[in-house]
């Protein structure tokens, strides 16, 4: 099949480019032609995609987006991030089934992050006038120069959410994202799980040595939480050294409020770290921590934990609690605890033998459920499938 990936952002840079490169280079493994359209470069990992991609395709605004998919000639078009509605318009307009990969809540949520700004209490709501009042989710605030905020159209976000559900299907990672699309008006025909799972790679062993080292990957931004993490780490009585690991507009907050907390001893903030370098800290750590505070809808870094033997200590936010077992893999800890997340950390530092046992048994779960392998082919699946249902349509 030629499969055309669409996605705002080429390069490294959260987990859904992680998922986008992963996913492309398995199916051209696989025989696949695969193409990608990106509005922008992440400036991290470039090269490494315009060696994958057979065909690196750019749009802009007031581009034919319908002439630059049918230039490819797409068996499928899988779209991934993507804001701009025009261009989606255009592409539904194409003989070409469109399938989009549901990374996150940016498709029916204002902010994006599914959450109070101020309270941090999760929405349970859809996309509607409770976004004007009282969430006040159209007025935002705005980084950079000019304005301090910004408008942001509730009924832009209408369209979007009334053009992906006349997408062929729209693939979600687990039940709780399954329920999120439902919520918001979505049929149950045009949803698939496929869980997505890290690329595979030589697991590591981890020595769980008394270094008691702790670990967070991810971007720092707010809704993951690291500042809630640093209370916790202030709380734990065990000795540790913990290593933040990422960039994000919320780092400078954070590395004031570790100071503040007298914790700069202990607490590293490290910045970007490419993933093939990962391997080496998870050689030397206890355990990964995963302190999200918004409905997290997979947390792929859990999945890489476990894949390499290493137990999880996460809030019971979003779909964390698809692949985190509580005693089983790691601790699921009650939301925005600080108290208990400390406690179990410090299970885990105070007896390594349970940080082993519940590293093995993540790292079988990870094996059995969220093989990559299988993921592939789940996709290869769906993709055929639609190919073959709009190839019965024009006949």
């Amino acid at each position: 099949m030629r499969i055309l990936f669409i996605h705002r952002t080429l390069g490294s840079f959260g987990g859904a480019e992680s998922n986008v490169f992963a996913t492309a280079g398995a199916l051209r493994r696989r025989g696949h032609t695969v193409g990608l359209v990106a509005e922008r470069t992440s400036g991290k990992g470039e090269s490494v995609w315009h060696d994958l991609f057979a065909k690196n395709l750019s749009w802009a605004k007031g581009g034919d987006s319908a002439d630059l998919a049918r230039s490819f000639v797409p068996d499928v078009i899988y779209i991934h991030k993507w804001e701009h509605l025009a261009c989606l318009e255009a592409l539904l307009k194409c003989d070409t089934p469109l399938i989009r990969m549901v990374h996150d809540h940016d498709m029916y949520c204002l902010r994006s992050y599914r959450y109070n700004p101020l309270t941090r209490r999760i929405c349970t709501r859809p996309a509607g006038a409770h976004c004007l009042v009282p969430c006040l989710a159209t007025v935002q605030r705005k980084r950079g120069g000019g304005l301090p905020v910004r408008w942001v159209s509730l009924s832009e976000k209408q369209r979007e959410l009334a053009l992906s559900r006349r997408f062929a299907l729209n693939v979600v990672a687990n039940n709780f994202m399954k329920g999120e699309l439902l919520l918001n008006g979505f049929a149950p025909a045009r949803i698939e799980i496929c869980a997505p799972a890290p690329a595979p790679a030589e697991p590591v062993r981890s020595s769980f040595s008394e270094r008691n080292l702790l670990l967070f990957t991810g971007q720092i931004i707010r809704g993951k939480g690291v500042d809630v993490l640093l209370r916790a780490l202030a709380k734990v009585e065990s000795p540790f050294e913990a290593l933040i690991l990422g960039e994000g507009n919320h780092r400078a907050k954070c590395e004031k409020l570790c100071r503040r907390l007298g914790l700069e001893r202990r607490v590293a903030f490290k910045g970007f770290i490419p993933p093939e370098e990962l391997r080496g800290f998870y050689r030397e750590a206890t355990a990964v921590l995963v302190p999200s505070v918004w409905p997290e809808p997979m947390g792929l870094v859990g999945l890489e934990a476990m894949r390499n033997a290493l137990p999880v200590v996460a809030f019971d936010a979003g779909g964390v609690s698809d692949w985190l077992r509580d005693l089983e893999n790691g601790f699921l800890v009650p939301w925005m605890d600080t108290d208990v997340f400390a406690r179990r950390i410090d299970d885990l530092l105070k007896d390594k033998r349970l940080a082993r046992t519940m590293g093995e048994s993540g790292q079988a779960r990870a094996s059995r459920d969220f093989d990559f392998q299988d993921y592939i082919s789940r996709l290869e699946e769906l993709f055929g499938r639609a190919a073959r249902g709009r190839r019965k349509e024009a006949a």
